[in-house]
């Protein structure tokens, strides 16, 4: 038990799927997970641990933004053993080719600042998935008939962001989608020699100003839930 996590020890799975919102870990657990059992509910973020296909995983929300996620990727990792975090959350289109209920696999995540910035000084670390979770996901997206891109996305801690230029800087370096948690994610991997990736449905196009519907949204996740799974046990 921890700060903020209150599932006992051998509770938490080393498998660690991690969306954002803790209704969609229940969600998630409810309708891919063996016996799923609630392990969590510390200031409502709820947990759970269960089965997929003989193999034991824990889906645990990790709130909005990269101090968030901090918090419970460090517990996570440094308190329940955790070895493998993959995200699973909704993003934002950035390039014309990018579709929503598409699937983007996050090979790098650029970001202004993170939770981690002030150690590195004047070194601007590049946080970038594992390359074992990024490879098998894209196996388990080609089995699929949906849009999979891979690449580069940005992690940002503003949702209602008004910088305009910096979108477009993203948009003309090849980004494929804003988020608001990876590269702190993928940098607490790399510290703490863990596996990391993020696999993100665009859920709105910031160029287009498209958006799936709320009742949408669930029913358009189920792939990448499944993608995440495959990877993790490739």
């Amino acid at each position: 038990m921890t700060i903020h996590i209150g599932a006992q020890k051998g509770d938490i799975a080393e498998t660690v799927l991690m969306p954002g919102d803790p209704y969609r870990a229940k969600w998630a657990a409810e309708n891919f997970l063996h016996e799923a059992k609630l392990v969590n509910e510390t200031r409502g973020m709820l947990g759970y641990t269960g089965s997929w296909n003989g193999h034991r995983v824990t889906i645990q929300g990790s709130g909005m933004g990269m101090p968030s996620l901090s918090i419970y990727a460090n517990e996570l990792i440094r308190d329940f053993g955790a070895r493998t975090l993959i995200r699973i959350g909704s993003c934002g289109g950035m390039q014309p080719q990018v579709k929503l209920r598409d699937v983007i696999l996050a090979m790098t995540a650029t970001t202004v600042g993170s939770p981690s910035q002030s150690i590195f000084k004047e070194l601007n670390f590049a946080p970038a998935a594992d390359w074992s979770l990024l490879h098998a996901a894209v196996q388990a997206a080609q089995s699929r008939s949906i849009g999979t891109h891979v690449g580069g996305i940005y992690s940002s801690d503003t949702f209602y962001d008004e910088r305009a230029d910096l979108n477009e800087q993203m948009i003309r370096h090849g980004i494929l989608g804003v988020e608001m948690e990876a590269a702190e994610l993928y940098t607490l991997a790399a510290r703490y020699k863990c596996r990391a990736l993020a696999v993100l449905t665009v859920s709105d196009h910031l160029g287009t100003g498209e958006a799936l519907p709320a009742d949408q949204r669930e029913r358009s996740f189920g792939d990448m839930v499944e993608i995440a799974l495959e990877a993790a046990f490739a």
